[in-house]
C-alpha cells in the first residue's frame, strides 16, 4: 500500500456529503466525497456501496478548501467502493459539507465490462460513454491505492 494510514481504524457510518483525506507517498492530501453512502444492490454493483468522488485537489493540510472540491476536476472517474479505507484507517472524515446541486456531475457513466455495456448511477443503461468513464465493479483500498499511484505517476507497491 502506497496511501498512509492516517488515523486508528474506524466504522462510523457513511454518510452522503462526508469529506474525507488520505495521504500518498509524497505527504500531500488528496480529498474525496462520499455522493452516495449504503447503496442498495439496485443503484450498485453491491449492496452496501458508496459512491465517491476523489478530487485532483492536493494541499500540504488536511483542511479541505470546498472551493477547490469541483465535481469537474476530478483524480479519478466516480468509483464505488466498499468501507475497507476507514475500517483501515487510510481515509479520514474531515468535514461534512451536505450535498449541493454544484457538488454533483451532471452525468455519471460507468462500463459494465461483463456486459460491455454503458450505466449511470442509477443502473440505468446509457447508449453510450460520458467521460469520465468510471467501472461498474466494487473498488477496495487496494484498488484505489493503485489507481490513485497511476494518476499520480507513483511507483507502485511491491505488495
Amino acid at each position: 500500500m502506497r496511501l498512509r494510514v492516517l488515523k486508528q481504524p474506524s466504522r462510523t457510518k457513511l454518510r452522503a456529503g462526508d469529506v474525507f483525506a488520505m495521504v500518498p507517498p509524497d505527504g500531500m492530501y488528496l480529498f474525496g466525497r462520499v455522493i452516495f453512502a449504503d447503496l442498495p444492490r439496485e443503484r450498485a454493483p453491491m449492496p452496501g456501496a458508496n459512491l465517491i468522488y476523489v478530487y485532483r485537489h492536493r494541499a500540504s493540510s488536511k483542511e479541505p478548501d470546498r472551493a477547490m472540491l469541483d465535481p469537474e476536476d476530478l483524480l479519478l472517474p466516480p468509483l464505488f467502493i466498499n468501507g475497507l479505507p476507514w475500517a483501515k484507517g487510510y481515509f479520514e472524515i474531515v468535514a461534512h459539507w451536505p450535498l449541493e446541486p454544484g457538488d454533483l456531475r451532471s452525468q455519471h457513466c460507468f462500463l459494465s465490462a461483463s456486459r460491455g455495456s454503458y450505466f449511470d448511477e442509477k443502473g440505468d443503461a446509457l447508449r453510450g460513454p460520458v467521460e469520465p468513464v468510471g467501472d461498474w465493479g466494487l473498488h477496495s483500498h487496494r484498488t484505489i491505492d493503485t489507481a490513485i499511484s497511476d494518476a499520480l505517476r507513483i511507483n507502485l507497491s511491491p505488495d
